[in-house]
């Protein structure tokens, strides 16, 4: 067999388990975690009842709901994606313009790699942009939140 053909033969194979089944996969683990969780609760709540027929299970449920992320972790959480994505673009941005100092990388591949570095750097910015007005924006939610924290940590 001929190396260029196998060459070939690998990258079709490997983007195809990038491209269908990767994705596939993903969102079965995810469907499979949240069956799986409704499932536990389930029976929390059944065994709660049997043991004690006068149970509240509206407050049982509650207590077992998943905590809701707070304003300001969700706001932590796009910086953190934010600079992930802009340094990741801003390296790719850099290293192409490193390889075409250095010569001999195709005109076409180092366009589409400025075009995708270009890209994924907005992408970042676009998201610390987001955590910096949403921060400005949220002052007083993300203040009132705290309270409510400090108020529930003293009882």
């Amino acid at each position: 067999m001929n190396y260029v053909v196998l060459m070939e033969s690998i990258v079709k194979i490997i983007f195809i388990i990038c491209a269908v089944v990767l994705p596939i996969l993903i969102v079965w683990l995810n469907n499979r975690k949240k069956i799986n969780e409704s499932n536990q609760r389930t029976q929390i709540v059944l065994a709660a009842i049997e043991k004690n027929k006068e149970t509240d299970v509206e407050d049982l449920l509650k207590k077992m709901a998943p905590q809701k992320k707070l304003l300001k972790e969700k706001l932590l959480t796009k910086l953190l994606w934010g600079g992930i994505i802009a340094f990741v673009g801003f390296s790719i941005f850099a290293s192409n313009i490193w390889l075409d100092y250095l010569g001999g990388a195709d005109p076409e591949m180092l366009f589409l790699l400025y075009v995708m570095g270009g890209i994924l750097f907005g992408i970042g910015l676009a998201f610390i942009i987001n955590y910096f007005v949403g921060k400005k924006m949220l002052a007083k939610e993300l203040e009132a939140e705290e309270k409510k924290l400090a108020a529930e940590a003293n009882l």
